[in-house]
């Protein structure tokens, strides 16, 4: 049995079209000799009746600080009306589909409500459905914990993490990643008009990504199924695009996909994330504790830090602008010196192919430089570079950086 996960999102099942389209899928795999698992989100984005936003702001309408397992209770009540409905429309073009919740399906997790991992994935009920020609339409998002089958939810991206797991766990062909849009792009095409299709990326390329910024997929779900090596797809569900193949292999038996070669270019892609400050710590260069006293400061208040330069005698880092307070009070609290530089953004050029290639720095200083945009900072890693701006700037800067890496 040649096992194929296809995970839908919101917009591929907000609507009876859509769902239309999203069976076309369903029947091309079949008939491409694959037995499909679905996973998909709940229907449509904020503002739609089902949507999970719009359950959430529902249950705090009643109690604005609910406890956190009656919030992950209604979370879960999106996917699960979504997997029925589109149960329901595969049974009604002749398809014979059964939907499940993330803990009938087997997935069970750890008891952190809201950001749950999961544990273990118990196969059986799946491979059963399988082997009796029964489709499953499984709620993405969710699963259940070990003990009291209490409902968790994954976190953001939890649907894609789902889809990933249930592949690594059925030893999947492939997973196919379908959305709006015909794969993932070079940069944001809202702010560069010239971005492109990538026809293949790596499984570490699109982790940077996205840990920088690009909403493509999430990076979790990217780790679980480059642990076992299963190629991922990205790819619309209202069109034949072929998508973006993430993997490391040259070749996959998914899709007929043959010889691809990864990383033909020093860049894949140019990330970029908004709503940020930049922080300048001055740090006590006779005392070497100084450093780690800082950061511990700030683990211990739950602020998260990016973009991180040490040295002796200052630190650099940055904060999405709703920590700003927080960030300034426990600086203040603890006796840092700091100055703060707000509304800034952070740009990023993302290569696996970029390791130990000369040059690669001064293109994109020099690209930047040529739009006279100053840097406010640098970051980087064998695969990364990024430089922190004023937010004014990105659109130039992420265009700019486009070009000189000629994506």
């Amino acid at each position: 049995m040649k096992i194929i996960v296809q995970k839908f999102g919101g917009t591929s099942v907000a609507d009876e079209k859509s769902r239309v389209a999203v069976k076309d899928k369903v029947q091309d795999a079949i008939r491409n000799g694959f037995s499909p698992v679905v996973v998909v989100s709940a229907m449509g984005r904020k503002g739609a009746p089902y949507a999970t936003d719009t359950l959430i702001d529902v249950l705090k309408e009643a109690n604005a600080s609910v406890n956190v397992r009656e919030m992950d209770v209604i979370m879960c009540c999106g996917e699960i009306i979504s997997s029925c409905i589109l149960a329901a429309t595969l049974q009604k073009y002749g398809i014979n589909a059964m939907a499940l919740t993330g803990g009938q399906a087997g997935i069970i997790t750890d008891s952190q409500f809201g950001t749950a991992r999961i544990k273990n994935i118990n196969v059986g009920n799946l491979h059963y459905l399988l082997e009796s020609g029964i489709i499953p339409v499984v709620c993405g998002f969710q699963g259940v914990t070990e003990n009291n089958s209490k409902f968790t939810t994954l976190g953001r991206g939890g649907s894609d993490t789902t889809a990933a797991a249930l592949g690594s766990a059925l030893h999947a062909e492939c997973v196919e990643i379908y959305t709006d849009v015909d794969g993932i792009m070079t940069a944001d095409p809202r702010l560069v008009k010239e971005a492109n299709i990538l026809e293949k990326i790596s499984y570490a390329e699109v982790c940077e990504m996205a840990h920088n910024g690009a909403k493509v997929i999430h990076p979790r779900a990217v780790e679980i199924a480059m642990n076992r090596n299963i190629p991922l797809i990205v790819k619309s569900t209202f069109s034949d695009a072929p998508g973006t193949l993430i993997t490391n292999e040259r070749s996959c038996s998914a899709n007929g996909c043959t010889e691809i070669a990864i990383n033909e270019y020093s860049a894949s892609g140019i990330a970029n994330s908004s709503n940020l400050a930049q922080f300048r710590i001055v740090l006590d260069p006779e005392d070497p504790a100084a450093g780690r006293m800082l950061f511990e400061d700030l683990a211990a208040a739950g602020i998260s830090v990016g973009c991180l330069n040490l040295s002796e005698k200052d630190a650099m880092f940055a904060v999405f602008s709703p920590d700003i307070k927080h960030t300034c009070q426990v600086l203040e609290d603890t006796g840092f010196k700091y100055q703060l530089n707000e509304g800034c953004a952070k740009v990023s050029v993302v290569g696996s192919a970029m390791r130990g290639v000369p040059g690669v720095m001064a293109t994109f200083v020099a690209a930047l430089a040529g739009k006279k945009i100053g840097i406010l900072q640098t970051v980087d890693s064998d695969t990364t570079i990024s430089a922190i701006i004023k937010e004014e700037h990105l659109v130039d800067a992420v265009t700019a950086l486009h070009k000189a890496f000629k994506l």
